[in-house]
C-alpha cells in the first residue's frame, strides 16, 4: 500500500505581518494538514510579526532565524529543521485557491527525473492576468536574460487558457517553488551569496546541468501581489540583480560560453545603465557599476568551488535568440510569438539526421 509523499509548505517572513494576517487564513483553509504542514519561518523581523504568529497562530510551527539571512541562506537555514519530502517556497504575499498542492505534487510524483516545479502565478491586483515574477514558468535567452511564458519584460499577457498545458520550462518561480527536498540538500540548496533575486534560476539551472527537469503546472492557480520586499525601482534591487545575473552565468555556463556572454552583456548593460541615467536614476546607473565590482571579487569564491561541476554553453529550454532584440527590434511582446525552434531542446532535435 503506497503513501501519500509528505510535504512541507515554508513560508519565509521578514517584517511582513500585514501579509501573514491577510493571507494566513485562505493558506490554511486550502492546505489541510494531510496534504501538507504549514511552517512560518521568520528572518528577524523588526515589525511585530513574531508577537503576531504567537499570539494568533500557536498552532503553525514557527521557526525564528537569528538574523536576516536574505531569501537565500533564510531558507537554507530554515529548512535543515524541516522533515519533508517536497518542500514548497512559498512567499508570504501570495493568495492560494482548493486544491493548489496536490496538482504540482502529482505532476511531479509522475517523473522521477523532474526535480521542482512550479504552479501557475496571476496577478493578485489583475487576477484575470499573469504575475511578473513566474507567469507560467520561466525560461533564459542566449545571453542570460530570464523571461517568462506569459510574461516578456514589462509586457504582462492576459491569461486565456493559452498557456494551459503542463510543459518543461528552464526555471520555477521562487515564489512558489515546488521542489524535492532530497535534491534540494543534495545540490546544496540556495546559493546564499545571492541574498535574494534570481537564486531560484540559480537552482534550477544547476538541477538541469544534473540532468533534472523543472516542469510546470497550470491545473493548481495562485495569486501574487509581488515587490512585497524591494520596490521595482530600487537601487538595491537593480544591484541584486545586475550582480546575481552575471553570477549565475558565470556558474552555469561553459568558460569559453561564459567569455563570449560576458563581452556581449558588458555593451548591454552600459546601455541600460545609460538608460537609468537618461530617465534620473542616479542611484540605480551606479548600482550596475557596483554589481559588476561586487561579482569580480564573488568570481574568485566560485573558482574552485564550481570548476568540477557540469557546466553547459546550453541545456534544454534556452532559448537561442536574445529577447532584448526579439523585443525591442521585433517588438515581440507575447511567449507563443516566439519561434519555438529557437530552444535550445527543440533545436538541438531538429538537427539531428537521422539514422
Amino acid at each position: 500500500m503506497s503513501t501519500s509523499p509528505s510535504v512541507a509548505v515554508v513560508i519565509l517572513n521578514w517584517n511582513g505581518r500585514h501579509f501573514l494576517e491577510r493571507f494566513l487564513p485562505s493558506l490554511l483553509k486550502h492546505t489541510p494538514a494531510e496534504t501538507a504542514e504549514v511552517i512560518v519561518a521568520d528572518n528577524a523581523s523588526t515589525d511585530d510579526s513574531v508577537a503576531f504568529m504567537r499570539q494568533h497562530y500557536p498552532q503553525i510551527r514557527f521557526i525564528e532565524n537569528d538574523a536576516n539571512y536574505g531569501f537565500a541562506e533564510g531558507y537554507n537555514r530554515a529548512l535543515s529543521q524541516v522533515e519533508a519530502d517536497y518542500y514548497v517556497l512559498l512567499n508570504s504575499d501570495i493568495e492560494v485557491t482548493p486544491h493548489w498542492v496536490e496538482p504540482v505534487i502529482a505532476l511531479l510524483e509522475a517523473d522521477p527525473s523532474a526535480a521542482a516545479a512550479q504552479p501557475k502565478l496571476r496577478a493578485y491586483d489583475r487576477k484575470t492576468h499573469f504575475e511578473y515574477a513566474g507567469a507560467a514558468g520561466g525560461f533564459i535567452d542566449r545571453l542570460g536574460y530570464p523571461f517568462c511564458r506569459g510574461r516578456l519584460f514589462d509586457h504582462v499577457e492576459e491569461d486565456r487558457g493559452q498557456y494551459d498545458t503542463p510543459r518543461e520550462i528552464f526555471w520555477a518561480s521562487g515564489a512558489a517553488l515546488f521542489v524535492r527536498a532530497g535534491l534540494y540538500r543534495k545540490f546544496g540548496g540556495l546559493d546564499a551569496a545571492f541574498f535574494a533575486h534570481m537564486e531560484e534560476i540559480d537552482l534550477c539551472w544547476r538541477f538541469k546541468n544534473f540532468g533534472y527537469k523543472i516542469l510546470y503546472c497550470p491545473d493548481s492557480t495562485i495569486y501574487h501581489i509581488g515587490g512585497g520586499t524591494l520596490p521595482k525601482s530600487s537601487p538595491r534591487k537593480t544591484f541584486l540583480n545586475f550582480r546575481n545575473n552575471l553570477c549565475l552565468l558565470y556558474k552555469n555556463l561553459t568558460p569559453g560560453r561564459f567569455r563570449r556572454v560576458f563581452c556581449m552583456r558588458l555593451v548591454l548593460d552600459f546601455v541600460a545603465a545609460l538608460s537609468f541615467l537618461k530617465s534620473g536614476g542616479w542611484l540605480e546607473f551606479s548600482a550596475v557599476f557596483k554589481a559588476y565590482r561586487a561579482f569580480f571579487k564573488m568570481r574568485r569564491q566560485y573558482r574552485a568551488a564550481y570548476d568540477l561541476l557540469p557546466r553547459h554553453a546550453y541545456v534544454d529550454d534556452t532559448y537561442l535568440r536574445s529577447i532584448v532584440a526579439d523585443y525591442h527590434l521585433r517588438r515581440i511582446r507575447r511567449f507563443d510569438q516566439l519561434n519555438p525552434k529557437k530552444f535550445y531542446k527543440a533545436a538541438t532535435k531538429a538537427s539531428t539526421p537521422r539514422r
